[in-house]
């Protein structure tokens, strides 16, 4: 059984799973709240005998390129034999349904084939100093090498693929890690440890802690041989995290508040087809998730009458059940403050197109119209399966709308004009633009990441490999004459 499976793992440090004097957190699924597995609350003992084995493994040297990339395919194969047994812990622990949880699995897989990828083609470049006079004799080109260790801090969101992200770009640039999941949903990021392991990776450059941030986490930030931090969570937590690391490098992927613009031009159902996955996805508790969606006064009413339906069709209920389109937040309390939010906005003049309802964790998706937009339900980030949907006159005003928000990570927008797509793509202050498609499509290949207050730096394995990797200088001179 995946509940048993998962209870046997320990703290992962030095390839032994530990337990601590600490204690242990009861690991919940969100749906019905039965304990999944216990797992042990590292210390700041275990963090620092964490930390110190990782550097003596980066001081010894990193693994050959073609080692390194062999051994993130072999564990590539590992996950994807596991399939439905990884599926079932990723939907148990985060409430994702089934049918995204066997997407997590499978894409968790491919970002271990694309850093394996990756691995072996890291490369530096010629600088064309001979062009210089006075140095006629000489050959300049950059390398790039590991940075050392690498601190990578997960969400609960993406319990399985989130830690893959960060960990197999890490081993691909030929750092050590170490790793501490989301404390609501560490068993994936546990049993990929395992699956790494058994796949050859030398036992000192992976390690797992648990617990929470600011202990665990701040532990492990505040230690002068984490050469790099790369965090995924909220904004707050990011800025705290980039205050402690001093010149220290860091990733930080935060916070987002999506907007999809519908222009006058586009398809009107592929675009409401679109945004319902876009929003409603996982209860909205991802990143890119739309949030606002903004559309052409012109096609308001039309987009409504294809929108809605849509999402009157979702079924909301148990993640296991292979009809559920939306399962639990990750807790109760998470979804009572959305359900106050929309109450907010709806007492402040707004209107819900959709019956507020919430059971528990469980809340069903809401469509707001024409809500304050000054509301932080609108322009803050919601986490939740909550849009707002707002009308424009001009593209000139919907760039506007989309660009008041302090986040920057995606945006979308549906349009049959090419000037209109290349306008918007140059106006829109976010780290990404789609065009016809929302801000939540991605491959994991992308350079990944957004601006202003959604963070700094790129994930996708080559992206993250140059975040992880310093670039070294060589200058070879001949015989002196």
């Amino acid at each position: 059984m995946t509940e048993g499976m998962a209870a046997q793992r320990g703290l992962l440090i030095g390839g032994s799973w530990r337990t601590t004097a600490a204690g242990e957190i009861d690991v919940r699924a969100p749906y019905d709240g039965r304990v999944l597995g216990r797992v042990p609350v590292a210390t700041p003992i275990e963090v620092a005998e964490a930390v110190m084995s990782a550097t003596d493994a980066h001081r010894r040297g990193p693994l050959p390129p073609a080692e390194r990339s062999a051994i993130l395919r072999r564990a590539a194969t590992r996950i994807r034999d596991r399939g439905d047994e990884l599926a079932r812990l990723v939907a148990l622990e985060s409430g994702k349904p089934m049918r995204e949880a066997r997407g997590e699995v499978a894409r968790t897989a491919l970002v271990l084939e694309e850093a394996a990828e990756e691995a072996r083609r890291i490369t530096g470049h010629l600088v064309p100093i001979d062009g210089v006079a006075g140095s006629e004799d000489r050959i300049a080109y950059t390398i790039r090498v590991p940075v050392g260790v690498v601190a990578a801090i997960t969400p609960f969101n993406g319990p399985l693929l989130s830690p893959a992200h960060k960990v197999g770009s890490a081993i691909a640039a030929g750092d050590a890690v170490v790793l501490k999941p989301a404390t609501a949903t560490p068993l994936s990021a546990l049993e990929l440890a395992a699956e790494l392991l058994a796949a050859g990776l030398p036992a000192d450059l992976l390690h797992v802690v648990v617990g929470p941030g600011d202990a665990v986490g701040d532990a492990l930030v505040d230690d002068p041989r984490v050469a790099m931090v790369s965090f995924t969570g909220s904004t707050s937590v990011g800025l705290r995290i980039r205050a402690r690391l001093g010149l220290r490098r860091a990733t930080l992927e935060l916070g987002g508040n999506a907007p999809l613009i519908v222009h006058e031009d586009a398809d009107v159902e592929a675009a409401a087809r679109a945004a319902v996955a876009g929003s409603f996805g996982y209860a909205g508790q991802v990143c890119i998730s739309v949030q606002r969606i903004l559309v052409h006064r012109a096609v308001r009413e039309r987009f409504e009458r294809a929108f809605m339906p849509l999402v009157a069709a979702l079924r909301v209920g148990d993640p296991l059940d292979e009809a559920t389109d939306i399962g639990p937040m990750l807790t109760t309390e998470k979804a009572l403050q959305a359900e106050a939010g929309v109450r907010d906005a709806v007492a402040a003049g707004g209107r819900s197109l959709t019956e507020i309802r919430r059971d528990g964790a469980l809340l069903w998706p809401v469509v707001l119209a024409d809500p304050d937009i000054a509301l932080p339900v609108v322009c803050q980030e919601v986490f939740a399966p909550v849009v707002s949907l707002l009308s424009y006159a001009d593209l000139d005003e919907a760039i506007s709308l989309a660009n008041a928000t302090d986040y920057g990570l995606q945006a979308g927008i549906f349009t049959a004009s090419l000037a209109v797509a290349l306008d918007a793509s140059r106006r829109l202050e976010f780290g990404g633009v789609v065009v016809n498609d929302t801000s939540r499509y991605r491959v994991d290949r992308m350079p990944y990441g957004g601006v202003k207050s959604s963070g700094v730096g790129k994930e996708g394995p080559r992206y993250a490999i140059e975040e992880m990797t310093e670039e070294h200088l060589v200058v070879l001179r001949g015989t002196p004459r």
